[in-house]
């Protein structure tokens, strides 16, 4: 296994430097003059002036050698400095991480959980009143955009139920723990809703399909509870391909969890890369990309592995 791991984490390098030249020659596309977005609005400068912070900036050189002068950088783990506020963007983004990083963790996990179970319940009960509803409420939560469910949510729950707040990271003046989990609460349901609709819709199918083996059969008919025969002959043969989705859905899931910050005001990544863009910071935007695409590797990664814990015969090499 840590030869494999090895590997994968060798093969990720050129898939980071793909992501990253991508995205730079795109915003090379974008519309204006860079340098602009280091001029504040209110000051105008001379042709003279324009072409010496161009220099100093090092955007008179040929965009190739803007590219790889940034990957030298990056390498050393210096990201740049944030036009807006000068700050390196490196710092910023450990500050704006962890919340992103909770937010994801309990969406996933709960959207996880509750994805199989419902995944589980709609194939013993198939084609009854109940696997219906739950396949019916599984389409809708696929076909619901994340912005949508977000707003409906904080309407709902927050504005007219006033279960949850309305947004924010904690409440000024409170903090701790539970002050967090409160505010954590409403946009990571909204955000494990997609998950529990795909991870049921995939569990069910993946779960009807081992029901009918010959050895599901035998060890029911040798009289086993029905509840032991789920769990120990069935969950675990029908979990390898659910594994194969979660694992595909985390891009799903990171762009998710970047329109809830934003209005949620969750003080995540998702909501400076929202405003990274907004105000063409560009250092800011290839810095939080290149982490982004850093966390999905990684994440695949994971799940790969999990192939072996949940089958034996799966071997690594």
């Amino acid at each position: 296994m840590g030869l494999y791991t090895l590997r994968r984490l060798l093969i990720s390098i050129p898939l980071l430097l793909v992501i990253s030249a991508v995205v730079f020659t795109l915003l090379q596309f974008t519309p204006g003059d860079p340098l602009d977005a280091y001029i504040p609005p209110d000051q105008v400068l001379s042709a003279q002036q324009r072409e010496i912070l161009k220099v100093d900036l090092g955007l008179d050189q040929s965009k190739p050698v803007q590219y790889f002068k940034w990957l030298g950088r990056a390498v050393q783990g210096d990201l740049g400095y944030r036009i807006k506020n000068g700050q390196p963007v490196l710092a910023e983004l450990g500050r704006r991480l962890p919340p992103t990083l909770l937010l994801m963790g309990l969406g996933m996990t709960v959207g996880v959980a509750l994805g199989i179970f419902f995944g589980i319940v709609a194939a013993v009960k198939r084609y009854t009143l109940l696997d219906n509803t739950l396949t019916f409420l599984a389409f809708l939560g696929i076909s619901t955009p994340a912005f949508l469910a977000g707003l409906l949510g904080m309407y709902v729950f927050a504005l007219k139920l006033g279960w949850f707040p309305a947004g924010g990271y904690q409440t000024p003046g409170q903090g701790g723990v539970l002050d967090i989990l409160r505010h954590l609460m409403l946009p990571a349901m909204i955000l494990s809703v997609t998950y529990i609709a795909i991870l049921m819709r995939y569990t069910r199918s993946s779960v009807l399909e081992v029901l009918f083996q010959d050895y599901v059969r035998t060890a029911s008919a040798k009289g086993v509870r029905s509840y032991r025969v789920i769990a120990k002959h069935v969950l675990r043969n029908a979990l390898i391909p659910v594994v194969t989705v979660i694992g595909a859905n985390i891009a799903n899931l990171i762009g998710g969890a970047v329109f809830l910050e934003s209005i949620f005001s969750w003080p995540g990544t998702g909501q400076l890369y929202l405003d990274a863009i907004d105000s063409r910071d560009y250092p800011m935007i290839m810095g939080t990309t290149l982490i982004l695409a850093i966390i999905i590797l990684l994440a695949n990664l994971i799940t790969d592995l999990m192939y072996g814990l949940i089958d034996p015969r799966i071997r690594f090499s």
